[in-house]
């Protein structure tokens, strides 16, 4: 008879799953993995997932809601970071944010947006996803409430979010200029922008389209 499951059990067993399914769907991709793959890097019996997941479809709904969460948690800490009296300056800390989880998590940004909706039969997924986005229009909701940016919050947000997500992606796929840190020092390399200089410029550009005109 198989033991009675407490609650620590299975969240000790989701939370096992979703480290070892978010590298396993974002290196191979959803189609790439099975069930019998994943309870073997977990170290288990083929059946037993079964006892905590219907299927890999709801894994890979638990992992990118895990991942919506941290993202969104981390530009939360930095949007309360941020005074009302200081949007107009402080404006570039949720981008840098942004940029930033997924630069240290690869893994869980790529599984966030490169996968299909699955929102629909996933509420603890529609809940994460949304979540972010909340974060996002709240942002530009403040900025243009305070006289920083001019226009429809929503439609800035989604121009915002196609920049920095388009960057992102580029520079996961090392396909942009390296980091200033890895940046080459010779002469014949020296007029190279550094990543951070196009980011920096693409925060200018974005930035620069929705000021209010000077009067």
């Amino acid at each position: 008879m198989p033991k009675t499951l407490s609650p620590e059990d299975i969240q000790q067993f989701r939370e096992a799953m979703r480290r070892v399914a978010e590298n396993a769907f974002a290196t191979r991709g959803a189609q790439g993995v099975t069930m019998r793959e994943l309870a073997k890097e977990l170290g288990c019996s083929a059946m037993t997932p079964y006892r905590y997941f219907r299927d890999k479809d709801e894994i890979l709904a638990m992992v990118r809601a895990a991942a919506f969460n941290r993202f969104a948690a981390r530009l939360e800490t930095v949007a309360k970071s941020i005074s009302a009296n200081a949007a107009a300056t402080d404006h570039d800390a949720v981008s840098e944010a942004y940029v930033a989880f997924a630069l240290d998590e690869p893994h869980a940004y790529r599984l966030m947006f490169d996968q299909t909706p699955q929102q629909g039969a996933y509420p603890e997924l529609t809940a994460a996803s949304q979540r972010a986005w909340r974060l996002l229009g709240a942002h530009f909701e403040r900025l243009v409430a305070a006289g920083v940016l001019e226009g429809d919050p929503e439609l800035i947000g989604y121009a915002y979010w196609t920049s920095l997500h388009g960057f992102t992606m580029l520079a996961l796929a090392n396909q942009l200029p390296p980091p200033a840190a890895l940046h080459p020092d010779s002469a014949s390399d020296a007029s190279e922008p550094s990543r951070e200089a196009v980011f920096a410029q693409i925060l200018r550009m974005l930035w620069r389209g929705a000021l209010p005109p000077r009067g």
